[in-house]
């Protein structure tokens, strides 16, 4: 940022005098409202100082966790994809790029080390606010508050099912009171410490919103963060090389930015997802298409460069993309799929399988190599992964979560036309998705299983001789079949639905339904836990995790059979960390 500091008083030998160490670190922490733009240098010592407030805090950010066991990991996920952001930056010689240079390495940066589902909306937020000063020198009041709001746009397209009262909701919080600030004529440093302030209060807001963070007694953990970013940000408007703005300010706008509107997602009415390919007959402009994709559709990814881009987009008129991309190019990989029968899909392909009639609810296709990405928790879940022969299984780092760019090196790394990833994680499934666009010239879905277990289901259902896509629904079918409970031990006492969960307690979290029992020991939390299952199930498999051991998975396993007779018991190590047991019942 370019700071808008007063002029120096002369000191006795006309030298100007600087101030006292003490208001220098006053504004240095509170940032200077008078600054009226932003050339390259002052966004790197932005973000510099965006990525040390954050690191500063991931402490506070990690234990934002909704449900009381140490998995916690929201904290580590943003700050890994910030450092990544700068380590971009510092591939460019220094004092050689300009403002739309930084921000755009800021934000290939971020999404190539995007880590869990924060990191990448956050990610998205920097590639919205890149595209948006691309070209320009330097930024105003003005470029601030429309990158802020292209940042929000962005981070909402890239989530299907946007919910309120999580980063979104901060984000867009954050860019109404910039634009608002910008509109009064408001400089620069000014609309920055609104939008700071402005996200700092649509976080504490945010259990207002979602009943499960009320319950939990917290706030948005990624919400928090992006608070973080912009708090850091902020405290680095205090360095040199001023310019005031003229006397009397800029004159309040006579109009109104222009306002953000995100309605809620309906809770049916999808319409289609359409994907393809276009090759361009002329150089593609991302940005151009973006925008006219938002106007007849949501949910819009649009991932490539000017010769080659994939577009993804959700809309009730899968013929008008279609015929916008015909405009643009050449499409190849098209692909239409009907989200509001996709729990019918899901059934009739459950029922196909268990017929063994599953081969006759496929689409015909040529058959084509098919190749597996999965991720794993724990080495002996990547063991039982490697047992599949699929072609890639990355671990999962003890704390975060794979990132964008590892995944995506991954698919480079497989030959085969066809690959699907299973993420085995919720907080990866974005990740994945990021991936997928990001590798254009393959066939890539995500089949988003949630556990171990339920990634292993998927695999038992695919058909390798058929394409990715039309695995999507038997292997999703397969995955949904598996019940699934995780087992750790609670860190502080919270209460969720009516239930309460004591400090030190053992706590059973169900895929669906989040925390469903809590006891003294495992073996009665577990064994309770299996009572609120779903009928039907003959199996069941103790993975074991940090702190199990042999001796009480036997313990568990004799209680089953007492509670359940003719329930088999497996038990297999997991390796997986922060819970003691991943069980799995089908």
């Amino acid at each position: 940022m370019t700071d808008a500091t007063a002029p120096r008083q002369a000191g006795p030998r006309g030298r100007p005098r600087r101030s006292g160490t003490r208001r220098v670190r006053r504004r240095s922490l509170e940032g200077d409202r008078t600054v009226r733009y932003c050339l390259g240098p002052g966004l790197l010592r932005a973000v510099r100082g965006a990525t040390v407030n954050v690191e500063r805090h991931v402490p506070e950010l990690n234990a934002l966790n909704v449900y009381p066991v140490p998995d916690g990991d929201t904290g580590v996920n943003m700050i890994a994809t910030m450092r990544a952001a700068l380590a971009e930056v510092e591939t460019i010689p220094r004092g050689r790029a300009s403002l739309s240079e930084l921000a755009a390495a800021i934000a290939f940066g971020s999404l190539m080390g995007a880590r869990g589902n924060s990191g990448v909306i956050l990610s998205q937020v920097f590639r919205g606010m890149a595209e948006s000063i691309a070209g320009k020198r330097r930024a105003d009041a003005r470029d601030l508050a429309e990158a802020l709001m292209a940042g929000t746009r962005s981070a909402y397209s890239a989530v299907a099912r946007p919910v309120e009262g999580t980063i979104l909701t901060v984000a867009r919080e954050a860019a109404h009171a910039a634009a608002e600030a910008a509109d009064r004529g408001e400089p620069l440093g000014t609309v920055l410490a609104i939008a700071t302030d402005a996200a700092r209060r649509a976080v504490a807001r945010t259990p207002e919103q979602l009943d499960v963070l009320r319950d939990a007694g917290v706030v948005d953990a990624g919400g928090q963060g992006l608070y973080r970013a912009l708090e850091g940000a902020l405290a680095t408007i205090a360095i040199a090389g001023a310019q005031r703005p003229e006397p009397g300010g800029a004159e309040p706008a006579d109009e109104r930015g222009p306002e953000l509107s995100f309605p809620e997602a309906p809770d049916g009415a999808w319409g289609y997802e359409t994907v393809f390919l276009v090759r361009g007959r002329q150089p593609l402009e991302l940005e151009t298409i973006r925008r006219r994709l938002e106007e007849i559709g949501g949910s819009v990814l649009v991932a490539g460069d000017q010769s080659m881009i994939k577009v993804h987009v959700h809309n009730d008129r899968p013929d008008e993309v279609i015929a916008f991309g015909l405009s643009l190019g050449s499409l190849s990989q098209v692909s239409i799929q009907d989200l509001d029968e996709q729990t019918r899909e899901v059934r009739d392909a459950r029922q196909a399988r268990d017929s063994g009639k599953a081969h006759e609810t496929r689409t015909a296709a040529e058959p084509a190599p098919l190749a597996v990405v999965a991720i794993a928790a724990g080495e002996g879940l990547a063991e039982v992964f490697a047992s599949f022969g699929i072609a890639e299984v990355l671990r999962t780092p003890r704390t975060g979560n794979p990132s964008t760019g590892e995944i995506l090196e991954a698919l480079r790394r497989i030959e085969a036309p066809a690959v699907i990833i299973l993420p085995n994680d919720a907080n990866v499934v974005l990740a994945a998705e990021q991936a997928a666009l990001a590798c254009p010239d393959k066939e890539v879905v995500v089949v988003p299983t949630r556990s171990a277990p339920e990634g292993f289901a998927a695999l038992l259902a695919m058909d390798r001789a058929v394409g990715a896509r039309a695995n999507l629904g038997p292997m999703l079918a397969a995955a949904r079949d598996v019940q699934t409970l995780l087992v750790g031990m609670a860190e502080r006492t919270s209460r969720f639905a009516g239930r309460t969960a004591r400090r030190g307690q053992f706590v059973v979290l169900h895929a669906d339904e989040g925390l469903i029992e809590a006891a003294d020991d495992p073996v009665s939390a577990i064994a309770e836990a299996l009572a609120r299952l779903g009928p039907g199930f003959e199996l069941l498999t103790l993975y074991l995790g940090e702190g199990a051991t042999a001796e009480e998975a036997q313990e568990i396993a004799r209680a089953v059979a007492e509670r359940r007779p003719g329930t088999e018991v497996e038990i297999l190590p997991g390796g997986q960390p922060h819970y003691r047991y991943l069980v799995s019942a089908e």
